[in-house]
């Protein structure tokens, strides 16, 4: 073993604008910018982004302990928060790739490193330069490296048909949607007409002690179809505050913003817990006794709906979002309630198929992740053997 600083430099080299963005991600680690999707924006000065060459040590500081840290294979510019290293040995540069990014490894950065914010905690300079790199001969690094990259090549492939089958079941999941929807009529109206718009409890710091302490859904409970229960947080506010945003069986919950493609998706509030509340940011629609919530929710996820928050959503990079009023002007079609209630009841059946096939394949990318991950940390600390195929 090896102290990291006997192996690299620090050095941060700016002042050259003209040459490609990286960025280092967890999945993948150090890659050009615009071959991921990324959220986060390109300054407009590029001169204070950092230089790299292949090799070099590339490694975000915020989110090391997530694994954002990888060896570079690439000339270009990153972040200048991040922090950077220029290569000072003779060692295997993809061993040292696969090592760094090692689940042994980045547990290692979060002991490491600090909570700066939610969901961020900055690694200690000193002590990532400190950290000791476990170095096998250069020939059994090689060794490691091959392995590694023939095995996991052979994963990727494996859940990448498996992601591209997901695709295949939700665009028939969506198909068998627009069908059932179409055989109802286009005779629409808005939903304000059909149904009322709650707004929220809008949340200020911890709330007073004396009032009571209520249960309320955020925009990370509800998810696309269902509402997801397993952390709900608590806030304290006064029955007469609380009652404006009380939730009823038969709600249907929507996000105010998110992601452009899940904006406007609903979910169906069956009242798992009594009483609940929800966020300003979550919009409960009542439906009346022309519309059933079933039915508004397979509205929400079809054709009509998808192009209305597509167009009417204010969009900022990779998020949109709505708002009350274009909420209550969506199109909604109004068939008999009876009618409604077959469509939905007939949806259910085809969908729970379609549902089931899609959370076992889920569950199969899962499993292949895992076992990717327990590989990688085998292989670099020594667990198999790699010369006979593990």
């Amino acid at each position: 073993m090896k102290p990291l600083w006997s192996m690299f430099e620090r050095i941060k080299d700016v002042e050259h604008p003209e040459e490609r963005m990286l960025s280092v991600f967890r999945e993948f680690g150090v890659v050009a910018k615009d071959s991921r999707e990324n959220i986060n924006r390109t300054a407009e000065n590029r001169a204070i982004y950092q230089l790299v060459h292949p090799g070099w040590l590339v490694a975000n500081r915020m989110k090391a302990w997530q694994g954002a840290v990888g060896i570079s294979s690439l000339r270009g510019i990153v972040s200048g928060h991040y922090i950077c290293f220029a290569p000072r040995h003779s060692e295997d540069e993809r061993y040292l790739n696969w090592l760094l990014r090692s689940t042994v490894y980045t547990n290692g950065y979060a002991l490491l490193s600090r909570g700066v914010r939610v969901g961020q905690a900055e690694i200690d300079n000193d002590e990532f330069r400190r950290m000791p790199i476990l170095l096998p001969p250069v020939e059994e690094q090689r060794a490691i490296a091959d392995y590694l990259d023939r095995e996991t090549a052979q994963i990727d492939t494996l859940i990448s048909k498996q992601e591209r089958l997901i695709a295949a079941l939700r665009e028939r999941r969506a198909a068998t949607i627009n069908a059932a929807l179409e055989q109802v009529g286009d005779d629409l109206v808005p939903l304000k007409r059909l149904a009322a718009v709650q707004s929220g409890v809008t949340l200020s710091g911890v709330g007073d002690p004396e009032d009571p302490e209520w249960p309320y859904l955020r925009v990370a409970n509800v998810q696309v179809g269902y509402v997801d229960l397993s952390m709900v947080a608590t806030v304290r506010i006064s029955a007469t505050a609380a009652s404006a945003s009380l939730l009823r069986a038969g709600d249907v919950l929507m996000t105010e913003g998110g992601d452009i493609d899940k904006l406007g998706r609903g979910a169906l509030w069956s009242g798992g817990i009594e009483p609940m509340l929800h966020q300003n940011h979550v919009f409960a629609v009542r439906p009346g006794t022309r519309l059933s919530p079933e039915f508004l929710v397979y509205w929400l996820d079809g054709g009509t709906s998808r192009r209305y928050f597509r167009t009417t959503a204010r969009k900022t990079t990779n998020l949109a979002s709505t708002n009350k009023w274009t909420l209550g002007n969506l199109p909604v079609s109004c068939p008999p309630i009876e009618e409604q209630r077959r469509t939905a009841g007939y949806l259910d059946e085809q969908t729970a198929k379609i549902d089931a096939l899609i959370a076992r394949t889920e569950r199969f990318i899962e499993l292949s992740k895992e076992r990717r991950t327990a590989l990688i940390t085998a292989a670099v600390t020594g667990q198999i053997e790699v010369r006979n195929g593990g």
